[in-house]
């Protein structure tokens, strides 16, 4: 059987939770435009600390958004002004109150997403996308993941012909709820094309 349903969908409310939390009645496609527009600008803009998660909630007067970076201090900056620079733009960029919480991610080789993040920036810079996919095989499991699995695809190394290749360590469940599984998938634009990579990493239940 094809796997054909989202990971993080899957277990959404069993070990997962949604990315924004809010109610609407009647205006629920200018609230999720708005949500696209803060991740947008987040990731332009301080994409450089790490992102692994961007949550975001609504009250009836202000936007809380809840940020998760390996390097909070760059998204802070000096005194803080990056971090008040971002909530100004943040305000005009959706007309209302923002409020910024950045948070640091406590193990960041157990992230999916800047493990993601980092083969397909390794690969932009012209890496060689098998030593980017080892060193984060390596760096998840020594950091305690339980397992780890990279699908990598596209014209791989400059081949006319695209394909996929397939890396696994440790135990990655796909059916199984009651586990901690964490998904991301990203896109290397390199001069041959676009390779995508998608990496689950299996973590403890404390992560």
């Amino acid at each position: 059987m094809g796997q054909k349903t989202h990971p993080k969908g899957y277990r959404l409310a069993v070990t997962k939770d949604w990315r924004s939390v809010w109610y609407a009645d009647g205006d629920y496609k200018d609230l999720l435009e708005a949500d696209e527009k803060i991740r947008k600008y987040l990731r332009d803009n301080v994409g450089s600390a790490g992102i692994d998660a961007i949550k975001i909630s609504r009250s009836i007067n202000d936007v809380e958004i809840d940020l998760r970076v390996a390097r909070p201090g760059l998204v802070i900056g000096r005194g803080g002004s990056t971090i008040e620079a971002v909530k100004k733009d943040l305000d005009k960029l959706i007309g209302g109150k923002v409020r910024l919480n950045v948070q640091e991610v406590s193990h960041p080789d157990l992230s999916a997403e800047l493990l993601a993040e980092s083969i397909s920036g390794a690969i932009t810079r012209r890496y060689p996308y098998k030593r980017a996919v080892r060193s984060a095989l390596k760096r998840a499991m020594d950091a305690g993941a339980e397992g780890i699995k990279i699908f990598i695809s596209g014209r791989l190394g400059g081949h006319t012909i695209a394909r996929r290749e397939k890396y696994i360590e440790g135990s990655v469940p796909t059916s199984t709820l009651s586990k901690n599984v964490k998904f991301a998938s990203q896109k290397a634009v390199t001069k041959y094309g676009t390779l995508g990579v998608k990496v689950w990493v299996t973590v403890p239940d404390e992560e």
